[in-house]
């Protein structure tokens, strides 16, 4: 199975009482939780991708969370992902690490960055029957009004028609715009249908 989430901010103290508030006495009680709840998931057969700002902490402190985390893991580096320049940093727990990067999900294809493209590779296609082929998968925005900003913007652009080709009937733009923050998942890393399902109920 693979599985995809964003903005773990292992190690980001901040994060309790600012931006997302998340609540926790501590930054070492936030990782202890995420990591439970990831681990509650993910077997050690599954693939999750990670869209960036996995971690703030030192790379040798963000190795030993990443040795304790189920699953074969690959990272969309993120703005605050400063470890991975670390000579430290243990990326053989990585298949790989990118800043950009597009893969096959069960018949559909996935853009995948840290930060949301609105006009994504992609974002026109669809498959056979009429459904939309290509999704876009972000981070960094966590659930701020800059994330309702987005879902506004994405919500333009499938009120629009077009085509590519001449010969064809302009359709709606299908713009799958999915914003995988881990507060929208109680830190449990999900499918992409799991976080298409997320994503209509926003």
């Amino acid at each position: 199975m693979r599985l995809y989430i964003s903005d773990l901010h292992f190690f980001h103290e901040a994060l309790n009482t600012k931006m997302d508030r998340r609540g926790f006495e501590s930054a070492e009680a936030m990782n202890e939780y995420m990591i439970e709840k990831w681990n509650s998931r993910v077997k050690k057969r599954d693939e999750v991708v990670i869209l960036g700002d996995f971690s703030v902490g030192k790379a040798e402190e963000t190795n030993e969370v990443l040795r304790r985390l189920n699953g074969k893991l690959y990272l969309i580096t993120g703005n605050h992902d400063h470890f991975v320049n670390s000579p430290a940093f243990d990326a053989g727990r990585f298949v790989w690490v990118k800043p950009y990067a597009k893969m096959h999900d069960n018949g559909r294809r996935v853009v995948l960055c840290h930060f949301p493209i609105l006009c994504y590779d992609g974002q026109y296609r669809r498959n056979k029957k009429g459904e939309a082929y290509t999704y876009m998968l972000y981070g960094h925005v966590h659930d701020t009004p800059d994330a309702g900003m987005v879902r506004e913007c994405a919500a333009l652009c499938r009120s629009k028609t077009r085509t590519l080709y001449p010969e064809k009937e302009e359709a709606p733009v299908p713009c799958n715009m999915i914003n995988c923050f881990c507060g929208y998942s109680d830190y449990v890393p999900l499918s992409l249908d799991e976080w298409i399902e997320v994503n209509s109920r926003m």
